[in-house]
């Protein structure tokens, strides 16, 4: 039995005339190079607001992307109707390369991950000081993924005339982190936005924070012309906010070169997909001391280098009392 593969050049072969008359299906797909590039704004049902050459072009993924899914801050490139007006859809033929990501899982046995945010430099992780109470191991579990996305921290302290923050300022005074203490009369008079403002210049900075502790009311002082629903009360019985803001989105810094991530307020921050072997790299000072450790050392067992590495001087034991509590956050929950 003869048989012929899919390139033969036999003339003897029969070929099926196409009834329909089009051209036959192919696998070389077209190459875009026309392509405008943009950058994606946010996501909606399938819908993404795209920035193209100033003005907002809403898109779609094309069909040759599979499942590879773009998301807010992505760069991309888009053919199609490109003029923004109403009722045109643009396509995204190709999603460009990233230079980091912030994601995080539902929660540490989640094994699907979630990318918050692309090419952003930045992570503004927003607490209340007070209603809602602080939560550390919520912002322990935002600093090892912004360290794991290659993001640097920046805390941002709300409601400090509800209570102080020296409390928070010790706990992570040894991180080094540089911070910034709000009141709501300085949001209120625009001090607070100004003083956060002085951060974010020239760079792309994602909000995330709990629910209720003000994230949306401050990026709302940041970018007034464009402002979002802010946060509805606080449960007194919870003292957890409500979610009013329900997908991220990129908004330009009036003024500066920078970019605000406004993102939807988290309950949990999963890190099922954090190596922990990659946060040490946020402690410069501490890294040359591993060079002893055993293999595969976690970095918190009785063999450690870095015990003796602190105690011969070379670093502050508080350093390593806080990679030690990043590194064992994935052991303990949110509210503990």
């Amino acid at each position: 039995m003869r048989r012929y593969g899919k390139h033969t050049d036999e003339d003897d072969i029969r070929s099926r005339p196409n009834r329909r008359g089009n051209r036959p299906r192919t696998h070389i797909r077209p190459k875009h190079e026309d392509a405008a590039e943009g950058m994606v704004l946010t996501v909606d049902r399938g819908r993404l607001t795209c920035l193209v050459d100033g003005r907002t072009v809403m898109a779609m993924k094309a069909r040759e992307l599979g499942r590879k899914a773009a998301v807010v801050g992505d760069r991309v490139a888009l053919v199609g109707d490109l003029s923004g007006t109403k009722d045109t859809l643009a396509r995204i033929v190709r999603i460009g390369e990233r230079a980091s990501v912030l994601r995080r899982t539902a929660d540490d046995d989640d094994p699907y991950e979630r990318v918050v945010v692309a090419n952003a430099d930045q992570l503004a992780i927003v607490t209340a000081l007070a209603d809602p109470e602080p939560r550390p191991r919520l912002i322990d579990r935002c600093l090892v993924a912004a360290f794991d996305g290659g993001l640097d921290p920046l805390l941002v302290m709300t409601k400090s005339d509800l209570a102080p923050p020296d409390k928070l300022l010790e706990l992570y005074g040894a991180l080094d982190i540089p911070y910034v203490v709000t009141s709501r009369e300085e949001l209120e008079n625009g001090d607070a936005a100004d003083r956060v403002r002085e951060h974010l210049d020239g760079h792309v900075t994602a909000f995330v924070g709990h629910s209720g502790v003000g994230k949306t009311t401050l990026v709302n002082a940041l970018v007034p012309e464009d402002r979002r629903r802010t946060t509805g009360h606080v449960n007194a019985v919870t003292g957890r906010g409500r979610h009013t803001t329900t997908s991220a989105l990129a908004l330009p810094l009036s003024g500066t070169d920078g970019w605000v991530v406004d993102t939807p307020g988290v309950r949990s921050f999963g890190l099922a997909h954090i190596d922990p072997s990659r946060v040490i790299h946020a402690f410069p000072d501490l890294e040359p001391g591993t060079e002893g450790c055993p293999r595969a050392c976690s970095h918190d067992e009785p063999d450690c280098a870095l015990d003796e590495w602190v105690a011969e001087g070379h670093a502050d034991p508080a350093r390593l009392y806080s990679l030690r509590r990043l590194l064992a956050t994935r052991e303990r929950t949110e509210g503990d």
